[in-house]
């Protein structure tokens, strides 16, 4: 069904058909006018939403009809994607893939990836072959706690609440424990609360800094819950002491970190450096190590080249952490702060050599889960963890971390050996020709064309331009 023919009866604005383009005269106007403030919209059916946006577009129809075809046929499987966030239109669709052969502590995985850049896929494949003949990756989960802040202003000295902070602190864990009930029956729960004095960084700032172990849950409702509880609990305290209520006290916000450096996962390969040719044909074992560990020494003193280190890392990581139903914003922003926590921004990675041997090392934060959220309610967010083997979370970090690391390897290798671009473009050259409209028989002559000439735009034009001809 086209959606403009849902608009046939009562349709909310005149167009006409002109050159084979539904043009919309009230999207003209709305766009001349520079009119976006919409009361209401969050009230309107998804329909009416559709026909509203649509009047600042050209082809109203056009916008309809793609919003159309990202729909669910299942309606009840639309409806939850649409439940996932707030005035939604349709699906914006992003390619699910699969890098095979990854080996991590000497167990076999398929590693699921959301990510729309082929290469990187392509990249995670390779390393992860190549280093399943050379002892696979080995990884280990340092830590898994994470941090949930309360932030307050008092004007009443430190001494003073900290006489009666003990106190306070046995208030906030008893007044939380039917919320952390549950978590502690798993292991997890509260670990410690602290009072932190910010004064030197703003007038009467302080903190109620809490360290959590969710288990198997990313946890942020669970930290915010409590933290919330312990800003009242706070609150009601200071109130009820006559020394203590003298002072002002004012609590700003409860929230939790995304920043948990003491959630901790580290993940490395090794091989050695012999006169063969174990890495590349060109350079022997020790000239490769040789370059490669100064690719990565270059990403620890230069930060220009450090983000763009790091970005190759969470390629890998955020496609692991999308297919899985994770938040990768926050696992992204906690990395990068990571990388920063010397006061200079570094590379995350880094390289040892001892004797024949050579080890490449990623060692990064990363509160993930496997429980709750999207993890529960995502359809290939399941399907993506049963693939896995339903790990746990500890086990999640280490597979996402191995393939942040596979995809940095491959990265590297490829810029200290022979160039990114060769490898790169040509992963790209299927999404060149598509922008130049090529046909299913074009492509296939492309890319037997391309599998011995460089990949660039103008190479490709070209190549059509004389095949079109």
């Amino acid at each position: 069904m086209c959606w403009a023919d849902g608009l046939e009866n009562g349709r909310a604005w005149p167009d006409v058909l002109e050159g084979g383009r539904l043009h919309n005269f009230a999207a003209q106007k709305n766009m001349m006018e520079g009119k976006r403030i919409i009361n209401g919209f969050s009230g309107l059916s998804k329909e009416e939403k559709i026909r509203l946006v649509s009047s600042y577009m050209w082809d109203p129809a056009l916008f309809g009809n793609t919003l159309l075809g990202t729909a669910h046929r299942e309606g009840e499987m639309q409806k939850l994607y649409d439940e996932f966030s707030e005035n939604t239109l349709g699906n914006y669709y992003f390619p699910y893939g699969v890098a095979p052969n990854f080996v991590i502590n000497g167990k076999d995985y398929l590693v699921p990836m959301v990510i729309e850049e082929s290469s990187v896929v392509a990249a995670a494949s390779r390393a992860a072959k190549f280093w399943a003949g050379h002892g696979g990756f080995h990884s280990e989960v340092i830590g898994q706690e994470k941090v949930g802040q309360v932030h307050f202003t008092w004007d009443g000295g430190s001494d003073l609440l900290g006489k009666y902070f003990e106190e306070i602190k046995g208030r906030m864990i008893s007044i939380t424990d039917d919320l952390t009930r549950n978590m502690r029956q798993r292991g997890g729960g509260i670990m410690g609360i602290e009072l932190v004095d910010m004064r030197h960084k703003m007038a009467d700032y302080y903190q109620v800094k809490a360290r959590f172990d969710t288990q198997d849950a990313m946890g942020a409702n669970f930290i915010n819950s409590c933290l919330e509880e312990f800003a009242e609990t706070l609150k009601e305290y200071a109130k009820e002491h006559v020394e203590l209520s003298k002072h002002k006290l004012e609590i700003i916000m409860s929230i939790l970190s995304n920043y948990t450096p003491d959630c901790l996962v580290r993940t490395w390969v090794e091989g050695p450096m012999t006169e063969g040719h174990v890495y590349d044909d060109k350079y022997t074992d020790k000239e490769f190590v040789a370059r490669f560990a100064k690719g990565v020494r270059i990403a620890q003193v230069d930060k220009f080249r450090a983000v763009t280190h790091n970005k190759g890392i969470y390629n890998g990581i955020d496609s692991v952490v999308l297919a899985t139903g994770n938040d990768f914003r926050a696992i992204e922003a906690c990395g990068h702060a990571y990388a920063a926590k010397s006061g200079e921004y570094a590379s995350l990675s880094t390289v040892e050599m001892e004797g024949d041997r050579f080890r490449f090392i990623l060692e990064v934060p990363m509160a993930i889960g496997t429980v709750g959220g999207l993890t529960a309610l995502h359809p290939l967010a399941k399907l993506s963890l049963e693939l896995l083997g339903n790990p746990n979370a500890t086990e999640l970090m280490m597979i996402a971390s191995a393939a942040g690391l596979a995809n940095n390897f491959s990265a590297v290798k490829s810029l200290v050996t022979k160039g990114i671009q060769k490898g790169h473009m040509k992963m790209h050259l299927l999404n060149i020709l598509n922008t130049f409209g090529a046909t299913e028989e074009e492509k296939k002559q492309a890319v037997e064309h391309f599998k011995h000439v460089k990949v660039s735009h103008h190479a490709v034009n070209s190549f059509l331009e004389s095949v079109r001809q």
